[in-house]
C-alpha cells in the first residue's frame, strides 16, 4: 500500500501456515458458533492476517498516504523457516530493515502486547554402544538405550518455567528385544530466555555428550533448529510506549508488556534491530489443537488497533 511513498514503512506481518494436517477440522473447515470462530489458524495466525487486510482497506478508503504499509505473509513460520532453509525469515528481516514499526500478527492476549519470547534450540543426540545377545547383557555389550536414558534424565531436570526448559519428545533405539542395542537417537527441544542461557545450554550439552555412565558408549549431538530469544530492547520498548500513547488518545485500552514461552518470527526481527511488537492479532485459545478458536469481535479489535497505529505513528 502506498508503494511510492517516501519515508520509513510500517510492516504488518503474519504467517499463513499452520501445524494441522488437511482435514483435521472436518467439514466445514471453519465454523462459527456464537461469539467464537473455529478453524486452523484463526488465532495462529490467519485471523491476524484477515484483520490486517481489513485495516489496510479502511486506511485506503480513508485516503491514508502518510507511509508505505507493507503486508508480509510468511509461509513456513511453524517450521522456523526450515522448509526454505531460513530464506523466508532472512528475506523478511531484509525487506523490513527500514521499518519504523514491525507489527507481528500472532494471537493477542487481551491486555498485553508481547515484547519477550523464549528462543528455541533443538538438539539431535546419537548414542552408540556395542551390540550383544540379550542373555549376555550383564557381561557383554554396551546398551545405547541405557546411556540415552541416563542423559535424558539429566536433560529433563531443566524445568524452570521462567528460564531454561528441556523436553525430549522423540526417541528411537534398538532393533530387537533379544539384542543389546548399539544405537539410540533422541531429540530434545530447549527453550531459553536470553543469549546467556543459550550459551549455558550448549556448555551443558558439551559436557553431557563427553561423559558416559555406561562403559563403551559414546554420544554425538547435532543442532537442527534455532530461533533466538526475543529479549526486551530499547527500540521495541520505545515503540510500545508510542503505541500505548496512541491507544490512550483514541480511547483504546492501554496494554501491558506480555511475555510468551513459544517462539516467533518476531524474535529474528528484533535480533535484526527492527522495532517490533508481537502478538497483536486476534484473541482466542487452544492454538495448535483442533479446538482452536478466536473471538469474532477480536477481528475488528485487531484491525482497529492497526488502523490507529498506522494513522498516528
Amino acid at each position: 500500500m502506498n508503494p511510492e511513498t517516501a519515508g520509513s514503512p510500517i510492516v504488518f506481518s503474519g504467517h499463513i501456515d499452520t501445524v494441522f494436517e488437511v482435514g483435521a477440522f472436518g467439514a466445514p473447515t471453519v465454523k462459527r458458533e456464537g461469539n467464537k470462530i473455529y478453524g486452523p489458524g484463526v488465532v495462529d495466525c490467519k485471523g491476524g492476517v484477515v484483520s490486517a487486510l481489513y485495516a489496510m482497506d479502511v486506511l485506503r478508503r480513508g485516503g491514508y498516504t502518510v507511509r508505505k504499509i507493507m503486508l508480509i505473509l510468511q509461509t513456513d513460520e511453524e517450521t522456523n523457516s526450515s522448509l526454505s532453509n531460513g530464506e523466508t525469515i532472512n528475506h523478511i528481516c531484509n525487506i523490513s530493515k527500514e521499518a519504523i514499526a514491525f507489527l507481528n500478527l500472532e494471537g493477542h492476549t487481551r491486555g498485553e502486547m508481547c515484547l519477550v519470547r523464549k528462543g528455541i534450540l533443538t538438539a539431535e543426540f546419537t548414542v552408540t554402544g556395542k551390540a550383544a545377545h540379550a542373555s549376555k547383557c550383564a557381561t557383554q555389550g554396551s546398551s545405547a538405550i541405557l546411556e540415552a536414558a541416563n542423559k535424558i534424565i539429566s536433560l529433563e531436570a531443566f524445568k524452570d518455567a521462567g528460564g531454561i526448559t528441556a523436553c525430549v519428545g522423540v526417541i528411537k533405539g534398538g532393533n530387537a528385544t533379544n539384542t543389546v542395542p548399539d544405537e539410540c537417537r533422541f531429540k530434545c527441544n530447549f527453550r531459553f530466555s536470553s543469549a546467556a542461557e543459550l550459551e549455558y545450554i550448549k556448555d551443558f550439552v558439551s559436557e553431557l555428550i563427553n561423559n558416559s555412565s555406561v562403559p563403551g558408549c559414546e554420544c554425538a549431538v547435532k543442532y537442527t533448529e534455532f530461533r533466538p530469544a526475543m529479549e526486551e530492547n530499547e527500540k521495541s520498548l520505545d515503540l510500545f510506549n508510542k503505541i500505548n500513547a496512541i491507544f490512550e488518545k483514541n480511547g483504546l485500552p492501554v496494554l501491558k508488556i506480555g511475555r510468551r514461552t513459544g517462539g516467533s518470527d518476531a524474535a529474528n526481527v528484533c535480533a535484526a534491530g527492527i522495532p517490533c511488537i508481537d502478538s497483536i492479532g486476534t484473541s482466542g485459545d487452544f492454538i495448535h489443537t483442533t479446538a482452536e478458536f478466536a473471538y469474532v469481535a477480536s477481528l475488528r479489535e485487531a484491525a482497529e488497533r492497526l488502523v490507529f497505529i498506522a494513522r498516528d505513528l
